[in-house]
């Protein structure tokens, strides 16, 4: 989508707002002995009190109102039964949508206490999300995003998922541009627009660099040996800085 009228701006930022707060809430809400059926239950509740959608239901009758992914779960997760445990690595992906505009956003954590390595992921991913976010404007390609990325991860000693990319968002909850790689590639490299709005969203990972689709439910994205950390906010790139409007 390429924000143009002030209606576009506000909209985009009244459900990037929605569905930050009920980000927050539910991360404030994941403690031990908690479902994660039951954060979903928040979700439905907030979502229908601030008069919003939840996009992977409504757009893709997904099994839950958000996606919530625990451990050698990457993303996709459907919300179950599952318990959170002290130590998990947690991904909560909020995404919704208001009026005609849509907005996507994540962030992974751990819960307690847990090995130091999902700490630094989880610290290491916001680092590369800032990073790129310094490249997020108009005039620049979409791979400069990727490669910044990509440095921040080697630089940690650390890799990133190259099959879950970040995309275009606005008007719908997937659109053009089609995949904002977490890696240099010139493969659908474009150049970014003024009033763009985009999806961001870095996965580290301690050492695979790709998932693969669970075969149980069809939904969920796996990892074999590795944790992953995603850190993902709704952009609007503008010649006066990028707007963040998931915060």
């Amino acid at each position: 989508m390429i924000a143009k009228t002030e209606e576009d701006f506000d909209g985009l930022k009244k459900i990037g707002k929605i569905c930050g707060s009920i980000r927050d809430e539910l991360v404030q809400c994941t403690k031990l002995g908690v479902t994660t059926k039951e954060l979903d239950v928040i979700a439905k509740d907030l979502f229908e009190k601030a008069g919003a959608q939840s996009a992977p239901k409504g757009e893709y009758n997904f099994p839950g109102y958000t996606c919530i992914s625990i451990n050698e779960e990457v993303a996709h997760g459907i919300p179950s039964e599952r318990i959170i445990q002290e130590g998990d690595i947690v991904n909560i992906d909020v995404s919704g949508s208001k009026n005609g505009y849509f907005a996507d956003t994540g962030i992974s954590f751990v819960v307690g206490q847990g090995e130091i390595i999902l700490q630094k992921i989880c610290d290491v991913v916001k680092e590369a999300f800032d990073a790129g976010f310094e490249k997020a404007k108009p005039g620049s390609r979409i791979s400069s995003l990727g490669k910044a990325v990509h440095n921040v991860a080697e630089q940690h000693g650390l890799t990133v998922i190259k099959n879950l990319t970040g995309h275009g968002v606005g008007r719908s909850i997937h659109e053009a541009p089609d995949h904002i790689f977490n890696y240099f590639s010139r493969w659908d490299d474009e150049i970014l627009k003024d009033g763009m709005v985009i999806a961001f969203e870095p996965f580290i990972s301690t050492f695979e660099e790709e998932v693969f689709l669970s075969e149980d439910d069809g939904w969920t994205y796996l990892t074999d040996e590795s944790f992953v950390a995603q850190y993902e906010h709704t952009i609007i790139l503008t010649k006066e800085g990028p707007i963040i409007t998931t915060l």
